[in-house]
């Protein structure tokens, strides 16, 4: 069975020492380790940020694509292989912002996905403006009189539309960060893990302490996560109190489930040698 050390690569992670991303990078590692899976048949894909260079350190399959398209790509390589294991993982700024409207698609059709997001409430690797999950009022170079919008909240929008595994972890937790990532993984469905991460360079109100003053667990409270109703108002809490954990967990068929064509053999292996394309071709000719 592989261990966490096992996926360790050769490169070295170049983020700002104290990055949160150093904690979900472990977290990531082992949940992979948990979850059972063969390195050889999984693959991470990510966007544009200090956080999209972590398939550089995990030692499975891993596609960087652009800004904003992680589900895209993940769900291209979900079918055209639908043995394989898909993480995608990203920033705040790339999912909840430019990339939001294939999030919500990604979730409403339920695709057997893990979606792992640094929420750092900030885009780090330009250099510290305000993200969508900012919280109002916050002050940064881009606005120095405080953001006058209001956040994305990616629990209770998750939720909504339609992800079947809805979770948030906290980095300063790191064995239940750990073993979130792997229940995720393990669901079928569409997993997310919003994942708190202090950005230590540029983000100096959500820091360390800040998070470690606030979050609970859940799981602490006897919380069941079965009820839709009851995961949208715990979703709803933020500021004193922080929840951590599994808000909302559901069993539906898949968007693959319901595909005929790969019901038996993935795409990937599917004998093409005598399908014949020319009569589709004349028509374009």
């Amino acid at each position: 069975m592989i261990e966490a050390k096992d996926l360790i690569t050769e490169r070295k992670p170049t983020w700002c020492p104290g990055c949160g991303n150093f904690g979900i990078l472990t977290a990531l590692r082992a949940g992979i380790a948990l979850a059972g899976l063969d390195p050889k048949d999984t693959v991470i894909v990510s966007g544009i940020g200090c956080s999209s260079k972590i398939p550089h350190y995990v030692k499975t399959y891993g596609f960087e694509g652009i800004h904003g398209r992680i589900l895209p790509v993940a769900t291209g390589i979900k079918l055209a292989n639908n043995r394989l294991a898909v993480i995608g993982s990203g920033g705040d700024g790339d999912g909840y912002g430019i990339g939001m409207g294939h999030f919500m698609h990604a979730m409403r059709r339920n695709l057997d996905i893990t979606y792992i997001v640094h929420n750092n409430q900030i885009y780090g690797l330009t250099k510290g403006q305000y993200s969508p999950t900012s919280d109002q009022g916050f002050k940064t170079k881009s606005s120095p009189l405080g953001s006058i919008e209001p956040p994305v909240n990616p629990i209770t929008l998750a939720i909504i539309g339609g992800a079947t595994f809805v979770s948030r972890g906290f980095v300063g937790k790191l064995e239940h960060l750990k073993s979130l990532v792997a229940q995720a993984i393990k669901h079928k469905g569409f997993s997310l893990v919003d994942i708190l991460q202090p950005c230590v360079t540029f983000n100096y109100k959500n820091t360390y302490q800040w998070y470690s003053q606030r979050v609970y667990m859940l799981e602490e409270d006897g919380y069941k996560p079965d009820d839709r109703m009851k995961a949208l108002t715990k979703g709803e809490e933020w500021g004193d109190k922080i929840p951590l954990g599994v808000f909302y967990q559901v069993q539906k068929p898949t968007y693959e489930d319901n595909l005929p064509q790969i019901k038996d053999v993935p795409l990937v292996f599917q004998k093409i040698e005598d399908v014949d394309i020319r009569k589709v071709m004349e028509e374009f000719v």
